[in-house]
């Protein structure tokens, strides 16, 4: 009995011969895998294949430089912005937000510690920003020994944003589907508004991105941080990560108490949810002093989405208030927004020219050859932000006139300043530029004898006409690369006061190279 349960075959064995016994087992076997696999393909294609398990339980990752393609492009309807400013300056500042900014079209508002002073002047045909009242913010901790505690205010203005509009969705019973991005600057920041789009329009909105730029002086990079978007300069939060941040920004507040600025609290917590910044050269910061020629006259291979401190700077053009400077730049720009301050360069090989364009604003005029990588520099027309020193800076500058004894020495340019936009054969844009009369210092260069030089060398070179196609803003969704120039005539024959030039994409095989 023990030896049968112990082996319950025991007995089918001792019953049948070992050679028959044999022969069914070897016949069993075949069967039997052919049975296993028919049951595998009937249960195959009785269910559906299933990916693989998301352990985490969030969506697959998709690429983070496209938006969804169910989705419509981004555009200005889709932007809230927060503009932070104070009572006291208000009245003196809202006139660069009237600017850009477009009522009933543009959304956000201004963020102020008080009601401003009444101010029955309009400051432009347009009109700023509506203003809203900062909750009080005395029960967060500041200790910055060197700042102000409006760095706490200004800090949650995102906060309040997001909760005004999301109190706005309740109140109207929907969920708050379209708003994709928020968009922080100041009270003197001045926005490109279809350039700002272009940029943003390149992310996924529904993906965490923090969008933005550095200091231009290192000295200020290096007290504060190269991982920050700087405020004035402006940054976007994008709708996913602006609901994560307003979770825990009060207690970054806190936590982050030494802190000076802002923009500094508000990266505090960026680090705290893992998300990077992500640089756009289009978001300018201006932190220089002076004379910002320089700066605007070399801009990146990137389209201007802002710019900023222009209460600190000389205006953008000569014999100009501020304001009036910055509604010619803005005349230029509404007639190709994606070109402006884009530079070109070419040369001139028949008379030894060299042609710097920097489309909607200015062009430099060599009487001499140089090369692209020298005039790729900027010049520096403009000292540090908080010590005003020579550098260093986030970019290559060259001085403003060769030094003395130098073996390379180079003839300043002639400058020619914008004076008019209009149209052209075709439908090309045709802005002139007109001679001015100083130098590059306002007058110090030109009393050099390089300057006097060049003057003489271009002396009946009275404007330059810049013809151009209007840039398609798809080209920012492509690899960079600065467009091409060639000098079509002038200089010389019956209107040899006038030189012109086409600036266009590059052919095959163009460089700006010198024989």
């Amino acid at each position: 009995m023990k030896d049968t349960l112990r082996d319950p075959l025991k007995g089918w064995r001792t019953s049948f011969p070992a050679a028959l016994r044999s022969s069914i087992i070897k016949l069993k076997l075949p069967l039997a895998f052919c049975a296993l696999v028919s049951i595998s393909l009937l249960l195959y294609s009785a269910f559906p294949t299933r990916p693989a398990p998301n352990f985490h339980n969030k969506p697959n990752p998709v690429s983070r430089l496209h938006v969804a393609t169910a989705a419509p492009p981004t555009n200005l309807s889709h932007i809230v912005f927060g503009i932070a400013g104070s009572a006291s300056s208000w009245n003196l500042r809202r006139h660069y937000s009237a600017l850009w900014w477009r009522p009933n079209v543009t959304r956000g508002h201004a963020w102020l510690d008080a009601e401003p002073p009444l101010n029955e002047s309009s400051p432009s045909a347009s009109s700023p920003p509506p203003h809203r009242v900062s909750a009080d913010t005395s029960r967060f901790k500041y200790t910055s020994t060197y700042g102000s505690r409006s760095a706490v205010r200004i800090a949650r203005i995102i906060k309040e944003s997001f909760e005004l509009l999301e109190a706005a969705a309740e109140e109207e019973k929907k969920k708050q589907d379209d708003v994709r991005w928020f968009v922080m600057g100041d009270d003197d920041t001045v926005f490109f508004l279809e350039n700002l789009v272009t940029v943003l329009a390149k992310y996924d909105h529904e993906q965490m991105y923090y969008v933005g730029a550095n200091s231009e002086s290192v000295e200020q990079d290096v007290i504060h941080s190269y991982d920050m978007a700087y405020g004035g300069g402006g940054f976007a939060v994008s709708y996913p990560l602006a609901r994560e941040l307003v979770r825990v920004l009060d207690g970054c507040i806190d936590r982050y108490a030494s802190f000076y600025g802002s923009d500094q609290k508000v990266q505090g917590c960026m680090t705290e949810i893992g998300i990077p910044l992500t640089k756009e050269l289009g978001f300018h910061q201006m932190d220089i002093r002076g004379n910002p020629y320089g700066l605007l006259a070399a801009h990146p291979v990137a389209p201007l989405v802002s710019l900023h401190h222009l209460d600190y700077l000389r205006p953008i053009f000569p014999d100009t208030t501020r304001i009036q400077a910055l509604q010619k730049l803005m005349e230029s720009y509404a007639r190709d927004p994606s070109r402006a301050l884009q530079r070109s360069f070419c040369h001139d090989l028949r008379r030894n020219w060299t042609v710097s364009v920097s489309w909607g604003y200015t062009v430099q005029l060599y009487p001499s050859l140089v090369t692209a990588k020298r005039l790729d520099a900027t010049i520096q027309t403009f000292k540090t932000w908080r010590t005003w020193k020579e550098s260093p800076f986030t970019f290559n500058t060259r001085p403003a006139a060769a030094k003395s004894g130098s073996n390379a020495r180079e003839v300043p340019p002639v400058l020619y300043f914008l004076d008019s936009v209009g149209e052209n054969v075709g439908g090309e844009s045709l802005t002139t530029y007109r001679r001015h009369v100083a130098g590059l210092d306002e007058g110090k260069v030109r009393n050099t004898g390089e300057q006097q030089a060049g003057d003489r060398v271009l002396a009946g070179v009275r404007a330059v006409h810049v013809a151009a196609a209007t840039m398609d803003p798809k080209t920012w969704t492509m690899a960079p690369r600065r467009q091409c120039c060639e000098v079509i005539d002038g200089g010389d024959g019956a209107d040899g006061g006038v030189v012109r030039v086409k600036v266009r994409g590059c052919n095959p095989f163009e460089s700006a190279t010198l024989p």
